[in-house]
């Protein structure tokens, strides 16, 4: 399963933003298995933004992050406990403006299944998996309508064991699976998508 993920993304072009600002990176990490989960955090109430959403680890660029990979990279490590050396780096997928307005580039990594993991209390109130296989079986993938900026976003989103995956962080794994698993799964264009077509 992970095999072909990594082929097809090897072929894979995803998208790329040309508009300026600040960036961020974050890491979709899947487990490596024979039933690879990914692997998701819900953000700490008290945070300023995104509070108690479901979130890949990730975040802002710093001055001293080489790339989007060295940041997503980092900030795996600062809020999951995950080290660098552990994360199989598979490829990118395409990039998305957050609500914020921040360029997010989402990197593809591969980890081990038995990889001990922990939250960052500062940032993250817990971290879970879900299989892939609950992606692309379960018949449960909703779209909803939110109206922000004068537009209206149509946002893919899944329910699993109460916790709500949606907004940007269902935008990457929609795009993750219909790329590697030829999961079908119906997107509508993102606004910036469709701003860069009309260019």
């Amino acid at each position: 399963m992970l095999e072909q993920l990594t082929e097809r993304l090897a072929l894979h072009r995803p998208w790329r933003i040309r508009a300026p600002g600040s960036e961020a990176g974050v890491l979709v990490a899947l487990t490596e298995s024979d039933d690879p989960e990914v692997v998701l955090t819900l953000r700490s109430q008290r945070l300023s933004t995104h509070r108690g959403e479901v979130a890949f680890p990730g975040g802002k660029r710093d001055p001293g992050d080489a790339d989007l990979l060295a940041t997503a990279l980092r900030e795996a490590n600062e809020e999951i406990g995950l080290k660098p050396s552990d994360v199989r780096v598979i490829g990118p997928l395409g990039q998305l403006v957050s609500k914020h307005r921040l360029t997010v580039m989402p990197w593809v990594g591969i980890i081990p299944a038995e990889t001990a993991l922990v939250a960052n209390p500062d940032e993250i109130d817990s971290i879970f998996r879900v299989p892939l296989r609950f992606f692309i079986e379960e018949k449960t993938l909703r779209t909803d309508e939110i109206p922000f900026r004068g537009k209206t976003h149509y946002v893919p989103a899944w329910e699993y064991e109460g916790a709500v995956i949606w907004g940007l962080t269902a935008y990457v794994l929609v795009e993750l699976l219909n790329i590697g698993f030829d999961a079908g799964l119906p997107m509508r264009p993102r606004p910036e998508h469709l701003e860069m077509e009309n260019e």
